[in-house]
């Protein structure tokens, strides 16, 4: 039995969770989401928990038991509070904008980079260097965030690029002293 698989979830108050089939709806103050629930796992909601269980002894019941309680239990906390990511853009001359509801980065290409903003999602640009990301949806926010980061990851010797906020950057020593 999965160790993560057998915890109850407990519903915030606020959230509303709701089951049709077999996908799970959840609302709350920061949005609505909707997960669609693997054959052979079963989804409880009795008051103010959720229990996942087992309805067959299957592999792949087996192996999404503890993945389908823990996809929940972040869609509980998504609507509740919402996820964020930060990223800081690193480099003489780069930096990023807004343009209606796309986010406009510049990074010494031969072209401005536009990245739309997904449905859900808020993106903004506090200052030239800074891009904020929030969302209700945690697996959205951190793709997004990881496709931006990817644009111009940051490089080991200057330490020029993209980079979460709060990320180190292990430089490398230049060519003149390494021996």
């Amino acid at each position: 039995m999965s160790r993560i698989g057998k915890k109850l979830i407990t519903i915030p108050k606020g959230i509303k969770f709701s089951l049709k089939g077999n996908t799970i709806h959840a609302e709350g103050p920061h949005g609505k989401l909707d997960l669609a629930i693997n054959e052979g796992i079963k989804v409880e909601i009795s008051g103010d928990h959720i229990a996942v269980t087992r309805s067959a002894d299957i592999k792949t019941a087996r192996s999404n038991h503890g993945t389908v309680r823990a996809l929940i239990a972040n869609m509980a906390a998504g609507v509740l509070n919402g996820y964020k990511k930060e990223l800081d853009i690193v480099g003489v001359g780069y930096k990023c904008q807004m343009k209606g509801k796309n986010l406009q980065l510049t990074l010494g290409f031969s072209h401005p980079v536009e990245i739309p903003t997904p449905e859900g999602i808020k993106m903004t640009a506090p200052s030239q260097t800074h891009i904020i990301i929030e969302g209700a949806d945690k697996q959205v926010v951190g793709e997004l965030s990881a496709k931006i980061r990817k644009i111009l990851p940051p490089e080991p010797y200057k330490g020029k690029g993209i980079r979460f906020t709060g990320e180190e950057v292990k430089k490398k020593l230049g060519k003149a002293l390494a021996k």
